[in-house]
C-alpha cells in the first residue's frame, strides 16, 4: 500500500504544480487584446511574403554526421561500465566492435560522398 500513496502523493503534486502555474498565469498575463498581439511570430521573423520556402538538402548530411558522431558516444559511455562485470565482458566486446563497425561504415560512407570536408559549399 506504501506504494500506492507514494505514486498518489506524487500525482497530486503535479497536479498542484500545473494548476498553481496556470493560476499564477491567469493572475500575471496581461488580457489586453492588440493586433500585434495576434500576429503570427515565429523565430524572431515577421512573416512577410508566402509560407513556402526551400531549404538545402545538405541538412540532412550534418543530421546524418550528429547520429553518427553523437549517438554513439550515448551507447559508449554505458558500456564501459558494463565491460567491467567478467560475465558480460566478451559478449559486450563482440557488440561493441560490431557497433562501432556499423558506425565506422556510416563515417566512411560520408567521407566518400564529402560531407567531412569544411568547403561544403
Amino acid at each position: 500500500m506504501e506504494g500506492y500513496a507514494a505514486a498518489a502523493a506524487v500525482v497530486l503534486a503535479g497536479v498542484l504544480l500545473v494548476t498553481a502555474a496556470m493560476v499564477a498565469r491567469r493572475l500575471v498575463a496581461p488580457r489586453a487584446v492588440t493586433e500585434t498581439g495576434l500576429r503570427t511570430y515565429e523565430s524572431g521573423v515577421d512573416p512577410v511574403g508566402s509560407g513556402w520556402a526551400q531549404s538545402q538538402i545538405r541538412y540532412i548530411a550534418f543530421a546524418f554526421l550528429y547520429v553518427v558522431f553523437a549517438v554513439d558516444a550515448v551507447y559508449l559511455f554505458p558500456w564501459a561500465l558494463v565491460l567491467r562485470d567478467p560475465e558480460l565482458g566478451l559478449v559486450s566486446l563482440v557488440e561493441v566492435v560490431v557497433f562501432v563497425g556499423v558506425i565506422l561504415v556510416g563515417l566512411l560512407h560520408a567521407a566518400r560522398r564529402g560531407l567531412l570536408r569544411w568547403d561544403m559549399s
